[in-house]
């Protein structure tokens, strides 16, 4: 399915993507993707790639802890669980550095994943950072659309 959302992504993402000078994709841990084989975010972000014109760059950050599935967990819960799980790879900081960053991601649904990313991007100095998704899961009593 990546080739059809990945160009639904790209089409949404478009004013997104106009300013965008990098996309990195979330990371998996390196047991997690040896196991599922692929990361679904990386292969989102290699469509939306393609049909943006900006680079991908699938291993500027790192998972460094490994973490538990976020599945059934709290909101804090789940801010805990991937607090300092995330890491910019020092053979890749000049490329984050005062650059516009895309993260990309299939689901956001308490956004603590994409935020751990996004504050490691920035402790490294990115100059923007920026979320696209496939979906959002949306909490139906407190929904704000």
């Amino acid at each position: 399915l990546a080739p059809i959302m990945g160009r639904w992504m790209a089409r949404a993402g478009r004013e997104l993507l106009a300013d965008a000078d990098l996309l990195v994709p979330v990371p998996l841990h390196w047991r997690r993707g040896f196991s599922r084989r692929y990361n679904q975010s990386g292969a989102l972000a290699r469509v939306i790639a393609r049909c943006s014109g900006v680079r991908m760059q699938g291993d500027a950050l790192r998972r460094v802890r490994a973490t538990a599935q976020q599945v059934g967990l709290s909101r804090s819960q789940r801010s805990s669980n991937v607090q300092g799980a995330f890491q910019v790879s020092p053979d890749r900081l000049h490329e984050v550095q005062g650059r516009r960053i895309v993260i990309v991601d299939d689901v956001l649904t308490t956004g603590a994943t994409v935020d751990a990313c996004a504050r490691a991007l920035l402790r490294a100095k990115a100059a923007e950072v920026s979320v696209l998704v496939f979906a959002r899961v949306v909490d139906a009593p407190r929904a704000p659309i």
